[in-house]
């Protein structure tokens, strides 16, 4: 099997955490490197975080912290959705692990640059270290193949009405990133948040035994606490979908359509408007996911969590 190259680029976050446990169980994934941004929580969590997820699974790719603050904006975090770490909830060891001497942008660029096949990044946080690689190094672009991203929404958003967290936090990064001509595939809300998992299905993952599996059950515990407050039945997958339909894309239902970033809107900052005109003559820069099969995803996660040595 021909492996595909990834760059895992995320700000962990409960979710970023068990999509980082999913795709190091595909054995179609080549995860080269991951790469940490402040979104979640500030850059020195997020980057803590990924050790703490990395060092659990075994796991040794190259590691390197990126942008810790968006490009032209204040930073923005989500405590309330992921508590004061940005990983609330059970204890994680933090391993010896150790970062490259370059910041992730400059990773990213040697990364992409050397492969002798074109790169996949899976970004699941905010865009700032692609929108600066893009503008410092645009030659990578030719040699990325597809970015899959969590973030943004055709429909409502949940930061704000209009907008998305990971394109609110860093919209001018987004729109660099929107606007590179590189293939996209966004899962946003449309789809994250049909992608839920029920308390049963925690539970189920914990009957599994290991220490993979129960920590993956004990951060959904965690964070099936947010959206159990806000009349969800259940926890929104959202970044696990990102990875998902890269290695199971007869999982989702996509369209294309042609996505701009807002930067400037009194009520829309952060929006990601898709032209819906039937027609419309803007070409298609997304493959953007509007629908799962959520059973079927939740067997592949739990696979992948069963995956784990029971040690």
């Amino acid at each position: 099997m021909n492996k595909i190259p990834i760059i895992f680029d995320c700000d962990p976050g409960h979710d970023d955490a068990i999509a980082l446990i999913f795709a190091f169980a595909q054995a179609s994934l080549d995860i080269k490197a991951v790469t940490t941004v402040a979104g979640n929580a500030g850059l020195d969590k997020t980057l803590i975080n990924a050790k703490k997820i990395l060092g659990l699974l075994g796991r040794r790719p190259l590691l390197a912290a990126g942008a810790a603050k968006p490009m032209f904006r204040n930073l923005v975090t989500a405590p309330q959705v992921h508590g004061e770490s940005g990983l609330d909830g059970p204890a994680i060891p933090l391993p010896d692990y150790p970062e490259e001497k370059v910041n992730a942008v400059e990773l990213m660029r040697r990364l992409i640059t050397e492969s002798p096949e074109p790169v996949t990044i899976i970004a699941t946080g905010p865009l700032t270290n692609l929108g600066i690689l893009f503008t410092a190094f645009p030659e990578v672009k030719k040699n990325i193949s597809t970015i899959s991203l969590m973030g943004g929404a055709i429909g409502a958003g949940n930061w704000t009405s209009a907008a998305e967290f990971n394109i609110y936090v860093d919209p001018e990064a987004a729109d660099i990133v929107f606007s590179s001509g590189v293939p996209l595939v966004m899962s946003g809300l449309d789809v994250t948040t049909k992608a839920l998992i029920m308390k049963d299905e925690i539970d189920v993952i914990r009957s599994l035994g290991g220490a993979v599996p129960v920590l993956t059950a004990d951060l959904l515990d965690f964070y099936f606490q947010f959206y159990k407050k806000n009349g969800y039945p259940g926890a929104a997958l959202h970044d696990p979908c990102a990875v998902a339909c890269l290695t199971h894309p007869a999982l989702f239902t996509g369209r294309r359509y042609h996505v701009v970033v807002e930067t400037k809107g009194k009520h829309t900052d952060g929006m990601t408007l898709a032209d819906l005109r039937p027609y419309s003559d803007a070409k298609p820069n997304a493959i953007v996911n509007m629908d799962i099969d959520r059973k079927e995803f939740i067997k592949v996660l739990t696979e992948a969590c069963a995956a784990y040595p029971k040690a």
